[in-house]
């Protein structure tokens, strides 16, 4: 019975469980779904056997799909996309056609939608702001780069996106509740977390420099360093297996892909980190348009890319959104939950910023990190709940940057249409 009640609670945080987050998840099927079966259905660009990476915004969809991509990097996606190629397959008997397309743009619908209830649900239960601002919050998230590519986008960002959401969901409330995180969250948070993205494993640990009093009781220390033990353990152990135990291996292709992605560039430093790294995953910049071919070279085609962003406004954008970001951490110093979200975003500035890591394409990471923006700022507007002319300024400032949001990425949309029209119909 305790684990019958265990496991509903946990489809409780996972999935909608109250009107309103059932009306917002069906909102966001209905405008996402719309958008990935126009895609799926007309376009070749969500699948094309002949295209083995970088078809739009250096997505590797066709490697996700059919290997779970390096296992250098994601190594426990190939189980998890095993399934998800196969029922795909399943759906559209056996062929790569538009069904097998539609299946899996739909899927990724279906889990960016479920990573939206997400954090309603933290900015409603956690935060536990008003409706209206919660909402107002969401559109805006709704509306970034990272979530309208991910929903149609079968990729590994978009299943890492819903379980860092559902998994940061999950340690706020525990430490709100002055409850601690359980053995099982904390295995099925590095199997599936880390799996899919080796680096986010850390991401699973951060909540525990958190739980009440840990660094002055010995006893609780001990069992958190047990539960990241045993986690940890289980992780390595199915990693290893992947790897039929061979290290070395692992070691080189690590090695190699951190010389092909953390290259100097000839953009300047800064413009990458604004640009793509900071607002590439929230507001779209200009498209280019390049040549690349497949690995035998007898099929050249055309990639989409970003380039950074060409006037002062999308710029003046970002700094917006970051002095919102760094102004919610200043009211809210001495909360928690805060710090545990500002950890784990400067965990990726350390990999992508400072190492430089896949510094040039980081507009594609948003899945990693991208859902801490709305969350500082709720805690912002949270900061200001009992003063009604900051709070009014700050509603009236959200929904400014909301609208101008919504037509610039809609329009980029337009453009991305134009692109897939013209060679990928």
């Amino acid at each position: 019975m305790k684990l019958l009640n265990k496991f509903l609670s946990f489809l409780k945080i996972v999935f909608p469980s109250t009107k309103t987050e059932a009306f917002i998840f069906l909102f966001f099927v209905v405008v996402y779904g719309a958008n990935a079966w126009f895609i799926a259905d007309n376009f070749s660009i969500i699948y094309d056997d002949r295209i083995p990476w970088d078809g739009y915004f250096s997505f590797d969809n066709r490697a996700i799909v059919q290997t779970g991509g390096g296992f250098e990097r994601h190594p426990l996606s190939n189980y998890f996309f095993d399934v998800v190629r196969d029922f795909a397959l399943w759906i559209s008997g056996n062929r790569y056609d538009s069904v097998f397309r539609l299946v899996l743009a739909l899927l990724s619908t279906l889990i960016i939608s479920l990573a939206n209830v997400q954090i309603f649900k933290y900015l409603n239960n956690i935060i536990q702001l008003p409706l209206k601002i919660s909402l107002l919050i969401l559109a805006f998230y709704g509306l970034f780069v990272t979530n309208i590519l991910l929903s149609f986008t079968p990729e590994t960002y978009t299943y890492t996106l819903l379980f860092l959401s559902v998994f940061n969901y999950y340690s706020a409330r525990k430490i709100n509740e002055d409850k601690t995180i359980s053995f099982g969250a904390s295995i099925l948070g590095s199997v599936f977390i880390g799996g899919l993205t080796i680096t986010n494993i850390v991401k699973v640990y951060i909540p525990f420099l958190f739980e009440k009093k840990i660094f002055w009781n010995w006893k609780k220390i001990g069992i958190a360093v047990s539960k990241m033990a045993v986690s940890a353990g289980v992780f390595i152990f199915l990693f290893l297996l992947r790897l039929d135990f061979n290290v070395q291996n692992f070691f080189n292709k690590t090695g190699e892909q951190y010389d092909k992605f953390s290259k100097p560039k000839v953009t300047p430093l800064w413009d990458m980190i604004s640009s793509w790294f900071l607002g590439g995953n929230i507001l779209f910049s200009n498209f280019e348009i390049r040549d690349y071919h497949n690995k035998d070279k007898t099929f050249y085609y055309k990639a989409l890319f970003m380039d950074v962003y060409s006037s002062v406004v999308p710029y003046l954008f970002v700094t917006i959104i970051l002095l919102m970001t760094i102004w919610a951490v200043f009211k809210n110093h001495k909360n928690k939950l805060v710090w545990m979200l500002v950890i784990t975003f400067f965990f990726d500035v350390l990999i992508h910023c400072v190492l430089k890591f896949g510094l040039h394409t980081s507009y594609i990471y948003g899945g990693h990190f991208v859902f801490v923006y709305p969350l500082l700022i709720g805690w912002l507007f949270f900061s200001f709940k009992e003063k009604k002319l900051p709070l009014t300024f700050l509603y009236g400032s959200l929904l400014i940057l909301t609208v101008y949001l919504g037509f610039t990425n809609f329009y980029r949309m337009s453009e991305f249409y134009q692109f897939l029209e013209t060679y990928y119909r």
